[in-house]
This record gives structure tokens, C-alpha cells and sequence, in this order.
């Protein structure tokens, strides 16, 4: 799949710190077209260091890091409680998945947890080049070096990349980003960060017709539980938590 060139404007930075790979740090700068200084930015700041990639800004640093975040949900049992899981669930072999709204990718480690071979569309080269390295990182743990071999992270525009699908797939995940609420603080720093590089899915009817359009066996998509359905499509069934649901379209 092609890569776009995606020109972010000027309040985003690339920093090169002590270890990081300055041929990395390079190709992000010039496809994103972001200055690389000593010093960290005024307003977001790509770090590349000898820990992997960062994300720094408003008094705030993320990295993505599915140790520390998944580990405890895909071990002991635990990963078959997990209502995505449930949503997903298939016994057949070889199944793939496309997690089209990746973001930082924690849904898409549960699909592949299960065994699913997952492509993850990511259109933010920011996005995509803090997933990359989680992924990365998580390839060198005993423990989940087999669940993130079953990721690959592909920087584009999801309906474009569904529109030139060859394969057939099993399952498309969509997780449209929920708009911001107003107790902002509530929102923990990933998503804070992830907020200013990217607004919520305002396509949302071009979404979903892409998904269909690629004719997979189920269409899951991640809502707040109050919320409407997705582009106003009602699903085949739901299943229901606390604070979210996923909406199941079998095709």
C-alpha cells in the first residue's frame, strides 16, 4: 500500500534524543514536513530516542507501551471476558481483521490476541509512527512478541484503503474517536494528546460505507452506550457494558 505524504503544520516537532535512530527520525521529518531541533517544541514534540517514540506536549508525554497497558488483559484467562473479544469471536482459521480507526491500537491487540492476523489503517503519520514503535517494542516480550507479529500498521486514509482491498476479510473494526466532553480533565493523557492531533470522525456515513463496500463477514463498531448508531445504521445485535456497547453488523 502506498504511503501519502501527510504535511503537518508547524506546531509539531521532531526531537533526536541520546540512542534514538536518526534515519527514523529523519524520514518522519521530512514526510511530515516537521523541523528537527535540539530542544523540544512549544506546542507537540515527536521524540526519538533510545526508549523508541514519544509524544510530549502541554505538560504532558505519552508512549504507547501494550506491556504496561495490555499484558494484564490478555493473560490468565482474562482476554476471553473482554466484550470486543466475545463481538469477534470465530473459530476460523487463518481469519483476518482490519482495525480501521486504529489510534494507539489496544483493540486491535485484543482482535490479534485472538488470532487474528490485523491490518491497522492509522491516516495520523504521529498516530501511526507511536503505534509502529509499541508495536515494535511489544515484538521483544516473550509474552507478546506472537500477538503483536499479527499487527501491521498501514498510514493512510481508511476509506481509501478499504476502497482498494484485494483480500477478503473477516471482521472490520470501527472505533470513531467520541467527541470531547466537557470534563476534560477526566480524559486521560493519551487521548488528550491524541485530541489535538486529531479531531473526532466527522465521516462517519463514509466510514461505514466503506466498510460495507469491502463486504466483510461482521462490521463491529465501538460506541458510547448512549449514544446513536453509527451513521444511523442499526446492527444486527449489541452487546452492552458500563459505558460502552459494540454494535454487531453481520453481512
Amino acid at each position: 500500500m502506498e504511503v501519502r505524504t501527510t504535511k503537518m503544520n508547524n506546531k509539531i516537532v521532531v526531537c533526536l534524543g541520546k540512542g534514538g535512530q536518526r534515519d527514523q527520525a529523519e524520514s518522519f521529518a521530512r514526510r511530515t514536513d516537521a523541523p528537527i531541533q535540539d530542544k523540544p517544541g512549544d506546542y507537540l514534540t515527536v521524540r526519538f530516542d533510545s526508549k523508541g517514540v514519544s509524544l510530549s506536549g502541554f505538560g504532558l508525554t505519552y508512549q504507547g507501551n501494550f506491556v504496561e497497558s495490555m499484558l494484564h488483559r490478555v493473560t490468565n484467562g482474562r482476554l476471553q471476558h473482554e466484550m470486543l473479544v466475545k463481538a469477534a469471536k470465530s473459530d476460523k482459521e487463518g481469519r483476518k481483521a482490519i482495525d480501521a480507526t486504529a489510534g494507539m491500537g489496544e483493540d486491535a491487540f485484543l482482535l490479534a490476541a485472538q488470532g487474528y492476523e490485523v491490518t491497522l489503517y492509522e491516516q495520523n503519520p504521529v498516530i501511526a509512527a507511536l503505534l509502529k514503535d509499541a508495536i515494535r517494542r511489544a515484538k521483544k516480550n516473550i509474552d507478546l512478541k506472537d500477538i503483536a507479529s499479527r499487527m501491521k500498521v498501514i498510514e493512510g486514509n481508511s476509506v481509501e484503503c478499504m476502497s482498494k482491498l484485494l483480500d477478503p476479510v473477516d471482521v472490520i473494526y470501527l472505533d470513531p474517536m467520541f467527541p470531547a466532553r466537557q470534563k476534560s480533565s477526566l480524559i486521560n493523557k493519551k487521548l488528550q494528546l491524541i485530541q489535538k492531533l486529531e479531531p473526532p470522525c466527522s465521516e462517519e456515513t463514509d466510514l461505514f460505507d466503506a466498510a460495507i463496500k469491502a463486504n466483510p463477514d461482521k462490521i463491529i463498531v465501538k460506541r458510547p452506550l448512549k449514544s446513536e448508531y453509527l451513521a444511523g445504521r442499526e446492527p444486527s445485535y449489541t452487546l452492552k457494558g458500563k459505558a460502552i456497547r459494540y454494535d454487531c453488523y453481520v453481512l
